[in-house]
């Protein structure tokens, strides 16, 4: 069977305010109900397929487990990576994975891109098992429909036939609008989807005779890796020593063996919010509208809101991208959506915390958002999953009260045990060693007032957590 090799990290800047660094565009709903690392779990299942291997940052392995629950998905191996690295050496460390099967045959794909037509692709897939299985490394080329600048080109020797593979003649780095239109016009280019198929002993081979350098520090990584829960974290200084590249710098430019496989899928990296609203349902006059949002007399225009309490109307936009959630707000034109990644940088200069975070903040045992803020004072919505629990801690600089608006909470607060139900309360107080559970089978709902001189997430002592987080780790 096929090994999915899911490559799931990201900075999540491209997509602002919807993605952000702490909760990247790979686990939002985008165009749909589920999110895109979902819809690529859904793609690479069946019978022609292996439990998947993912590689995701540190960060974001409770999202990915989270999702791969909510998903069905089990059995898949989670591999973490202690820094982001680019695809090469994440995909190394995925084939070293599976180096007692040399013959096996990997697929790898990122996890935030869109495929209309699944269908389409699985064929493709299948044409390019039998190259791969043949000793080829495989790339996937996209049949343009456009003259598009946000992506990169494969240049083959001869006319694309769809679902044959094809000898590769160049790579061609992301054109201008002039030279876009000229690589449409040849008919000989196709989009580059970032997607790969070959044998494990292939790519490994192919990394040790084109980029050896890399070799020796994933290795080592691996070896000094780590099981963690349900993951398998990669050792951290080694892995800081691997150069930054993407695998078509480290080797499929310089490899002679590569072949590709054209596929007309309905295929988009949504890199913009242009391409989301490419992809996403539109009325008659070419407007999306998602969320809690309303368009008047609007043209080909995108409308979302995330936030249900906040209601985004457009009132006759033309060619214009407004997106809201609770604590942000954007709007551009569409023709200027590929530079939303001027404004995070603008945001991170002024300091402020919507470049990369989100107000809700989510943790392994559900998530909690801040209400409102002063000082000495801060107010939070906390929420527990069923059979979830917080770690045993205690805070230096400041007092807790905890008032229970769903469920029932069980807490712990220095020897004392306790059951506080729906409209009841606990305090907690400074220096007092505590505990939060949900041992029932609905979610717990409070809010959180806390009162003190810090009030910074760091402003943790922590004794135990079943979530094996490490003691004044800088989470809840």
């Amino acid at each position: 069977m096929i090994i999915p090799v899911i490559l799931a990290g990201g900075s999540g800047s491209r997509l602002w305010p919807a993605s952000r660094k702490s909760y990247p565009k790979q686990f939002t709903e985008l165009v749909g109900a589920r999110s895109l690392f979902q819809d690529t779990l859904a793609r690479l299942q069946g019978p022609h397929f292996a439990a998947p291997t993912i590689i995701t940052g540190d960060d974001f392995r409770f999202i990915t487990a989270e999702q791969l629950d909510d998903a069905g998905v089990t059995g898949a191996d989670i591999l973490l990576e202690p820094a982001g690295r680019n695809t090469a050496p994440a995909i190394l460390a995925a084939a070293l994975r599976h180096e007692a099967t040399p013959d096996a045959v990997l697929l790898v794909s990122p996890s935030d891109h869109r495929i209309a037509d699944g269908a389409a692709f699985l064929d493709a897939v299948a044409a390019g098992k039998a190259a791969a299985e043949e000793g080829h490394l495989v790339t996937f080329g996209v049949t343009p429909i456009a003259a598009e600048t946000g992506y990169g080109y494969l240049e083959l020797s001869g006319t694309p036939v769809p679902g044959q593979p094809q000898v590769l003649k160049s790579f061609v780095e992301k054109p201008d609008a002039a030279q876009a239109a000229q690589l449409l016009a040849a008919g000989r280019h196709l989009w580059n989807a970032g997607i790969f198929m070959f044998k494990v002993g292939t790519i490994i081979d192919a990394f040790e005779r084109l980029a050896p350098r890399l070799v020796m520090p994933v290795r080592a990584a691996m070896a000094a890796g780590e099981d963690d829960l349900c993951f398998y974290r990669l050792g951290a200084q080694a892995y800081a020593r691997c150069e930054d590249i993407s695998i078509d710098y480290a080797i499929m430019e310089a490899a002679e063996a590569l072949r590709v496989i054209p596929v007309s899928c309905g295929w988009t990296d949504l890199g913009s919010w242009r391409s989301v609203h490419g992809a996403s349902d539109q009325d008659t006059e070419g407007n999306t509208v998602q969320g809690s949002a309303l368009q008047i007399d609007c043209r080909n225009s995108l409308l979302k809101s995330t936030a249900p309490g906040t209601r985004l109307v457009g009132l006759g936009l033309q060619n214009i991208a407004a997106i809201a959630t609770d604590d942000a707000i954007l709007v551009a034109n569409l023709d200027d959506s590929e530079r939303v990644k001027e404004v995070v940088a603008a945001l991170k200069v002024q300091g402020a915390s919507q470049a990369e975070s989100f107000r809700r903040c989510h943790r392994p045992w559900g998530y909690f958002e801040t209400l409102s803020l002063g000082e000495r004072f801060q107010v939070k919505r906390i929420m527990v999953k069923p059979g979830a629990a917080l770690s045993l801690q205690s805070h230096f600089h400041r007092a807790e009260h905890w008032v229970v608006v769903e469920g029932s909470a069980h807490v712990t607060v220095d020897r004392d045990v306790s059951l506080i139900s729906e409209n009841q309360s606990v305090y907690i107080p400074l220096g007092a060693v505590h505990r939060l559970e949900n041992r029932g089978k609905v979610p717990l709902n409070l809010i959180e007032v806390q009162s003190g001189a810090y009030l910074g997430e760091d402003d943790i002592v922590r004794y135990e957590d079943v979530y094996a987080r490490a003691p004044k780790q800088n989470v809840a």
